[in-house]
């Protein structure tokens, strides 16, 4: 099996009985403020995107990059479809020119011509990418293969139901806009930023054991920022905090665990992967050099892609829409379907528009969305659970294209500032994230269908439900007790065991009690 990287969390995958493309990203996400490190823009995609398969593993715009695959790849690609509760992957890549699908069932292996068996594992709660993350599990001639990507399961159990994984592809670096964009000192993101990086490493460790494969290679990640309203985001000034280590980070610290079987690729580097090894084969001579001079290459890169970034913040005025209104049709009908999540968010959320920051970034209008109230309104001075500080041409742009996913589009920009009343309230972005009937009614659906678990494990002196009232994470594996404080560090969320209550977000209780 040939592995050939082609940036971020994309490869290609060569065996004989057929090739597959996974996640290809070239062109900036995310109003032009991620763009892959390190660059794969210079690859021979003409090449690259003649395949027999395309795996798309979601929706987040650097992995479904739209304007690179209706250009580079080839239409008689069969799509690897995961099993997600709504057809908007299936809609988009059709709209691109996809017409061959293979549904998967989740958990189900599927073989293929020659031979070749593939699994997609589908997350599918409101929280798991935009409704819905995948894996990706391939076995050809008894080399396996688990490109993991960004999503997070709960455990890797299946995957190793299936035998001696090879090699394992997994995110280690962030892919979030905390603590970066709260209005906070300096001191307290820093101190938050570390725990944040901890924590990804923590997680990653963790997958890594479960799993024990032959070779891990670290993907997904991280983006680079070339806008110089952004540039302070990269991780080139020695800031403990900052929440985007890269691959050679990576290697450090997987060697701190005792891990000496980890494997860079970057852009054009090519492994060679069998049962009993892998060779890889890289575009630079040193690699260690060229992550040495990582801030030379981030110059180089924004310095070429100046224009792109002028063009796009040029794309993002409409003056003529009123947000207002716009706003308003777009979101008082959700607020009055919505239920548990109007409930989960508990009170009302501002936002302030601005002027282009790099003209000051003066707040011109102020709205509130209200959802006690269930309506968007002009904002008083009344108290707000949330507070967003942006640019209204932001805004603009979100209601010109009636894009449905704020998540996927302002907040992963990171241009933005934010502030909050009490604990981080999961049903704030998930709200945002919903922005149409459909996934409002999955998500409310979901929601309204968690029940408390059943089953209780003992540890640390204390009884408690084995899966976190968060997520589901089994806290067998993700769970660790430090005095009365329980931490699942599959999203680093904690409970009080004596009171149940969460610390980390609104509710989420935790049933637990001493144990006997």
């Amino acid at each position: 099996m040939r592995i050939t990287g082609t940036g971020h969390a994309s490869m290609r995958i060569d065996t004989s009985a057929g090739s597959i493309l996974c996640d290809p990203w070239v062109n900036p996400a995310y109003f032009a403020s991620w763009f892959p490190f390190p660059d794969n823009s210079q690859l021979d995609w003409e090449q690259l995107g003649d395949v027999d398969y395309l795996y798309v593993s979601h929706l987040h715009r650097d992995h479904f990059d739209a304007k690179h695959l209706r250009r580079f790849v080839s239409k008689k690609a069969t799509v690897l479809l995961p099993e997600y509760p709504t057809s908007q992957l299936e809609d988009e890549l059709r709209d691109l020119g996809f017409t061959s699908f293979l549904r998967t069932v989740s958990d189900e292996v599927h073989e293929l011509d020659g031979g070749l068996k593939i699994m997609i594992q589908a997350l599918i709660s409101p929280t798991d990418g935009p409704i819905g993350d995948s894996s990706l599990w391939v076995e050809h001639d008894g080399v396996r293969v688990l490109n993991q990507n960004d999503a997070r399961p709960t455990d890797l159990v299946r995957f190793t139901e299936l035998g001696h994984v090879h090699a394992h592809m997994l995110q280690f670096s962030g892919a979030i806009w905390y603590p970066m964009v709260y209005e906070l000192p300096q001191s307290a993101k820093t101190a938050f930023g570390k725990q944040k990086r901890d924590r990804q490493y923590d997680r990653t460790w963790r997958y890594i054991d479960d799993l024990k494969p032959s070779h891990v290679f670290p993907i997904a990640g991280p983006p680079c920022f070339l806008d110089e309203e952004l540039w302070h985001l990269n991780d080139i000034f020695g800031d403990e905090g900052n929440i985007f280590p890269d691959q050679a980070d990576f290697l450090r610290e997987y060697a701190k665990v005792g891990g000496t079987n980890g494997v860079v690729l970057l852009p054009g580097s090519v492994s060679t992967l069998t049962a009993d090894g892998c060779t890889t084969t890289h575009p630079v001579d040193d690699v260690d050099d060229f992550f040495a001079n990582k801030a030379e290459h981030l110059k180089a890169y924004r310095d070429r892609e100046l224009v792109t970034i002028q063009r796009e913040k040029a794309s993002w005025s409409h003056p003529e829409i009123d947000v207002l209104a716009g706003m308003k049709a777009r979101i008082d009908p959700l607020l009055e379907e919505s239920v548990r999540l109007a409930q989960g968010v508990g009170g009302p959320v501002r936002f302030d528009l601005t002027t282009p920051f790099e003209e000051g970034g003066e707040i011109i209008e102020s709205i509130l969305i209200d959802f006690p109230g269930k309506e968007v309104r002009i904002a008083a001075d009344e108290k707000v659970r949330y507070r967003f500080k942006t640019e209204r041409r932001l805004v603009e742009h979100l209601l010109f294209i009636d894009e449905g996913d704020w998540v996927n589009s302002l907040f992963l920009s990171c241009r933005f500032t934010a502030a909050r009343i009490g604990q981080y309230n999961e049903f704030v972005y998930a709200f945002f994230k919903c922005l149409s009937e459909e996934r409002l009614q999955y998500a409310e659906g979901w929601y309204e269908s968690q029940r408390p678990d059943a089953e209780d494990i003992t540890m640390g002196g204390w009884t408690f439900q084995r899966r976190c009232p968060h997520l589901k994470a089994d806290l067998t594996r993700f769970g660790i007790v430090e005095g009365d404080t329980l931490t699942c560090q599959l999203h680093g969320w904690k409970f009080n065991l004596a009171s149940g209550k969460c610390l980390t977000s609104v509710g989420h209780e935790i049933r637990s009690e001493k144990a006997s």
